[in-house]
């Protein structure tokens, strides 16, 4: 699927980095794990326990735009995305870019997290996600995949929409 630039998109332990992968694998398109451009500031706090600000996320978002835009062929970016102005300042980068979104309970997101090991982001931020999360329903280019299912239904429901976007 050449030139398709999507963005897999949720709160922390919604299986963003797995379902990527497997979008990645079925498109034949370079994955962007979005992780690693933080900043180490933003690791840092996130380690701590203190989660990121508008401000904090303004520069890494930028970055994660020009890692897109570098790649013309398209890519599958894993990132949070969770409000409208950050997906919009992804929009920003690349005009038809799409995006899947995991979307799960708050309850479940919580469990994942807990039972990541070596992950620098902790359960205890888990809330802030939700709090931040503004729901990209009712937005054009985007498809919302209930997180629960199994990773391989996921990713298959999702290439199967991007294969008919596109």
């Amino acid at each position: 699927m050449t030139g398709l630039f999507v963005v897999v998109m949720g709160v922390a332990g919604c299986g963003k980095s797995a379902v990527g992968q497997r979008i990645a694998r079925s498109t034949g398109l370079p994955l962007v794990e979005g992780d690693e451009f933080h900043p180490p500031a933003n690791i840092e706090k996130m380690r701590r326990g203190i989660a990121l600000q508008d401000e904090d996320r303004a520069g890494w978002l930028d970055r994660l735009g020009q890692e897109l835009q570098a790649r013309p062929g398209g890519a599958v970016l894993t990132c949070s995305a969770l409000k409208r102005s950050y997906r919009d300042r992804l929009r920003g980068f690349v005009r038809s870019l799409r995006f899947v979104h995991l979307a799960l309970t708050q309850e479940q997101a919580l469990q994942r997290v807990a039972a990541r090991d070596g992950h620098f982001y902790p359960p205890s931020l888990v809330a802030s996600q939700f709090e931040a999360l503004e729901h990209p329903s009712g937005e054009a280019g985007v498809l919302s995949v209930d997180a629960s299912l199994p990773l391989d239904e996921v990713a298959a429901r999702a290439v199967a929409w991007l294969a008919q976007a596109a």
